[in-house]
C-alpha cells in the first residue's frame, strides 16, 4: 500500500508532471506575480487599501479640481455667440443631440463646465462627421450657467417651477421627464444622447457612436431598444455579480481561454493534445485571474477601436449617459409619466421599464468617466474616499 502511494506521488509530483506545471502556475500566478503587478490597480482584489487607498483619493480630489478650473478658463477664453433661443421652428433636424442635465453644486469643482469643455472640445476635433450634432444644457435649478454659450432651456423660462415639497428622489426623475420632453420638442433629434452633469466623455464617444448608428443599430434585435446606457459602475463590472449576464459573460471568457491555453501548454511541453481535465483547470484559472484583476481592465482592451466594443444587456445601476432613440425616447416618457406619482427612484423607474416588452443594452467598455464627488442627493460620508465617487 505505501509501495503504490509513493509510486502515485512520484507520477504526479515529477518536475516533468502537467501537475507540478499547472501548481507552479498557479502559485507564482495569484502568490507573485498579480499582487505585484496589481496592488495599485483601485478595481482590483488584489488592491492594498490600507497602502494606496487615501494617496489616491487625494489625488483624484486634486486632479478634479485642476480640471475644473481648467474648463472655467476654457470657457472664460471664448468667445461664443449666445444661442440659447434654439427653438421647435428651426428646419433643421440633427442626427445626435447631447443633452446635460444640470444640477447645483460645488462651485470648486465646476462638473457641468469640465463636461460641456469636454464636449465642446470633442466637436471640433470630430469635424465634418458631427456636423449633424447639437447640444443643449438643460438647467433643472434655474441657473445661467453657460447659457451665454450653449442652448439653454430651464424650468424658469417655461414656467414650471418644481414643487419644493417633493423629495429629492421624486424632484430628480420629474426634472429628468422635463429635459428629455424638451429635447424632443425643441430639436426633435434622431437620438439623444442623455448626460448627467459628472460624466466626462471619453474621447472616442463620437466615433463610437458613429460606428453604432451605422454598423449595430440596425441589427434586429437592436431594432426598437428602449435605450443604450453608456456607464456601468466599474465596481460592477466583475464576474461576481447578481446580474446572470455578467456570470455568463466570465464562463463565455473561460470557455474561449481555456482551449486556447491548453494548446498553447501542449505546443510548449511537446504533449500530443490537451485533455478534457486541462482544458477545465485552464478555463477556471482564466475565470478566476480576470476576476482578481479586474474585468474592468479587461473590457480596456476593447477601446483599440470602435468595431470591437461589445453591447449587452443592460445592468440596474446607472443611468449618468443614456442614448435614446426618438421613438423610443417618446416611449420612455409615457413609461416614466405612469410612475410619476409612484416615488420611484429615477434609476431604478428606468431600468424597469425593459420589463414591460421592451429591450435595453449597454456599451462596453464605458463611454464616459464619473467626476463627481459630491452627490446632490446623498452626502458622502467620506468624501475624500474615492469609493464612495461613484454612482449608487
Amino acid at each position: 500500500m505505501f509501495h503504490r502511494a509513493w509510486q502515485l506521488c512520484g507520477k504526479w509530483c515529477h518536475w516533468s508532471s502537467p501537475f507540478i506545471h499547472l501548481l507552479t502556475l498557479t502559485v507564482v500566478t495569484f502568490g507573485v506575480l498579480a499582487p505585484l503587478i496589481c496592488h495599485r490597480l483601485l478595481q482590483s482584489y488584489f488592491h492594498l487599501r490600507c497602502w494606496h487607498l487615501n494617496p489616491m483619493s487625494q489625488e483624484f480630489l486634486e486632479q478634479n479640481q485642476l480640471e475644473g478650473q481648467d474648463a472655467l478658463r476654457y470657457f472664460e477664453k471664448m468667445q461664443m455667440p449666445n444661442a440659447s433661443k434654439a427653438s421647435g421652428s428651426d428646419t433643421f433636424q440633427p442626427l445626435l443631440l447631447t443633452t446635460i442635465i444640470t444640477v447645483q453644486r460645488q462651485n470648486v469643482f465646476h462638473y457641468i463646465l469640465q463636461v460641456a469643455s469636454h464636449f465642446h472640445c470633442l466637436l471640433q476635433k470630430c469635424g465634418a462627421h458631427c456636423q449633424s450634432h447639437r447640444m443643449l444644457l438643460s438647467n433643472v435649478e434655474v441657473d445661467q450657467l453657460l447659457s451665454s454659450l450653449f442652448p439653454t432651456v430651464s424650468h424658469d423660462r417655461t414656467g414650471e417651477n418644481p414643487d419644493p415639497g417633493l423629495n429629492q428622489f421624486e424632484k430628480e426623475k420629474q426634472d429628468y421627464i422635463f429635459c428629455l420632453e424638451q429635447s424632443l420638442l425643441m430639436y426633435s433629434p434622431e437620438y439623444i444622447l442623455f448626460m448627467e452633469d459628472d460624466a466626462v466623455p471619453e474621447e472616442e464617444i463620437f466615433s463610437v457612436l458613429q460606428h453604432l448608428f451605422l454598423a449595430q443599430f440596425s441589427k434586429p434585435y437592436l431594432r426598437d431598444t428602449l435605450y443604450f446606457k453608456l456607464y456601468c459602475p466599474e465596481r460592477l463590472q466583475h464576474f461576481i455579480n447578481p446580474e446572470p449576464m455578467r456570470i455568463l459573460e466570465g464562463l463565455g471568457l473561460g470557455m474561449f481561454l481555456g482551449p486556447v491555453l491548453s494548446c498553447v501548454y501542449c505546443r510548449a511541453v511537446g504533449r500530443a493534445g490537451p485533455g478534457w481535465c486541462l482544458v477545465a483547470f485552464l478555463t477556471l484559472y482564466s475565470i478566476t485571474l480576470s476576476e482578481l484583476v479586474g474585468q474592468h481592465y479587461g473590457l480596456e482592451l476593447r477601446r483599440l477601436h470602435p468595431m470591437v466594443y461589445n453591447v449587452a444587456l443592460a445592468s440596474e445601476c446607472c443611468t449618468p449617459a443614456m442614448l435614446f432613440p426618438a421613438a423610443s425616447a417618446r416611449r420612455a416618457l409615457g413609461y416614466l409619466w405612469g410612475l410619476h406619482s409612484q416615488g420611484f427612484v429615477k434609476d431604478i423607474a428606468l431600468y424597469s421599464l425593459p420589463g414591460q416588452g421592451e429591450n435595453a443594452f449597454m456599451v462596453k467598455p464605458n463611454l464616459v468617466h464619473h467626476v463627481r464627488v459630491y452627490s446632490s442627493l446623498r452626502l458622502n460620508s467620506d468624501p475624500a474616499d474615492i469609493r464612495t465617487c461613484s454612482f449608487i
